[in-house]
């Protein structure tokens, strides 16, 4: 289909972060997934995930295409077309109307988890501050929140590679950067999202894992 793009590190990372997935997400309801990207994650992952729901987003347009073309390729009764989201918005679309209008006549289970692949590093550190407090409002208690990708524990990279990655995203956006996984703890906690595990993944990476408290 027009518009299908493909990512070679999402090509690579989808069967481990799958694992991954498998172990943590409820075994029901509906998963959001914040900057999904090609789309690909999204179409490998909703139907064996299955029953839970995969409600795909990104905020650029020929990425959306991209999600759609792949959805179109490997049809899946529980993988949604993608929404027009935007962490840095103050409401997000499954807050209002525009869910509904995307969706159609389907009746979505509640959103109870999001994942948020390969994002935060490649964006401004006011995205990350917009996932936590969307996730925040969102998110039910005991909801939860799945990160991956590179971080640094206590100021310090785990790998040369990572360091010389962390080098190469400044280079292109001085906003951009490999992030300390205490100040996304600490930023998350603010928003009443507790740290659950963290697992080391292939290439230096890491899963990270946040519930929503009860209040």
């Amino acid at each position: 289909m027009d518009g299908l793009q493909f990512s070679p590190s999402a090509e690579r990372n989808k069967e481990p972060i799958l694992g991954v997935l498998k172990s943590v997400l409820p075994p029901q309801g509906t998963v959001l997934e914040i900057a999904s990207g090609s789309g690909q994650h999204s179409a490998y992952f909703a139907p064996q995930l299955a029953p839970r729901h995969w409600l795909p987003s990104d905020p650029q347009p020929e990425l959306r295409r991209s999600i759609l073309a792949w959805r179109s390729d490997e049809p899946c009764a529980e993988l949604h077309p993608p929404l027009d989201l935007n962490v840095l918005e103050p409401s997000w679309p499954t807050e209002d109307d525009r869910l509904r209008r995307t969706i159609g006549s389907v009746e979505l289970p509640s959103i109870n988890a999001i994942v948020n692949i390969n994002m935060i590093h490649i964006s401004p550190w006011e995205a990350c501050l917009g996932l936590m407090v969307g996730a925040g409002r969102i998110l039910p208690p005991g909801g939860l929140l799945f990160l991956y990708g590179p971080y640094k524990r206590d100021g310090q990279h785990t790998a040369s590679s990572n360091a010389a990655f962390d080098e190469s995203l400044r280079s292109r956006d001085a906003s951009w950067g490999v992030r300390d996984l205490d100040d996304v703890t600490r930023v998350a906690e603010q928003q009443g999202l507790e740290r659950f595990k963290v697992i080391p993944m292939p290439a230096n990476n890491l899963s990270v894992v946040f519930t929503k408290k009860d209040i």
